[in-house]
Order: C-alpha cells, then sequence, then structure tokens
C-alpha cells in the first residue's frame, strides 16, 4: 500500500453508499508500519464549492468525475482497502496537500521550516 492509492471499499461505516472510493493519505513511513489502520480521504460524485475539494476522474482510474473531500480525513483499517482502483500522479497530489492544509487550517508560514 502506497500513498496516494486510490481504493473502493465495500460497505463504508457509516455511509448510504455500498460503497465508496477513498485516498490513502498516510505518509508511507506510517504506511511501512505495522499499524492496522490508515488515513484516507473520501470521494463523492458532486462538488459542493469547498476550497478543500480536489477535482479527480477518469484519468485518475475512476469511471465519472468526482471530488476528493480533504475535510473528511477519516481512519480505516487496511483490510478494507483491497480494491485497487488507480494512482494519483505527483501533480494531483500536491493539489491534495493543498486542499488538505486549508481543511486542516494549517498556515504556509508553518510548512516553510520543513
Amino acid at each position: 500500500m502506497r500513498r496516494a492509492e486510490l481504493y473502493r471499499v465495500r460497505n463504508p461505516r457509516d455511509d448510504v453508499k455500498p460503497a465508496r472510493v477513498f485516498l490513502v493519505v498516510s505518509g508511507q513511513g506510517f504506511l511501512d508500519a505495522p499499524y492496522d489502520s490508515v488515513s484516507c480521504v473520501p470521494v463523492y460524485a458532486q462538488r459542493v464549492g469547498l476550497d478543500s475539494e480536489v477535482a479527480i476522474g477518469p484519468d485518475d482510474g475512476l469511471k465519472h468525475p468526482s471530488v476528493l473531500r480533504c475535510d473528511g480525513v477519516t481512519s480505516l483499517r487496511r483490510g478494507v482497502l483491497c480494491d485497487f482502483v488507480g494512482t494519483l500522479s505527483s501533480a494531483k497530489m500536491r493539489e491534495v496537500n493543498r486542499a488538505l492544509a486549508i481543511a486542516l487550517d494549517i498556515d504556509p508560514d508553518d510548512l516553510e521550516a520543513l
């Protein structure tokens, strides 16, 4: 499992849909450790206009244009992430990183020292 990969999850908890796609956003160091869960961002069919949304679609392995809602970061067990869909490009992941910073209200100045 790698950061930037998309997986379809069957019967995600607290969700009305029978399946939803999620993007893995945990850092690779965490993913390489023996933890049971990882941080993911859900994919939705419709945009609601949040600055923390990132458009994705068929070029990323999905059937339809969709949106990542980075305000919805959630923890999922690795075992439910078994239906691989695709991998986002590094350019698209830069958009995701910016959207996560917006969603988490991270000041860009705090990131300059990294």
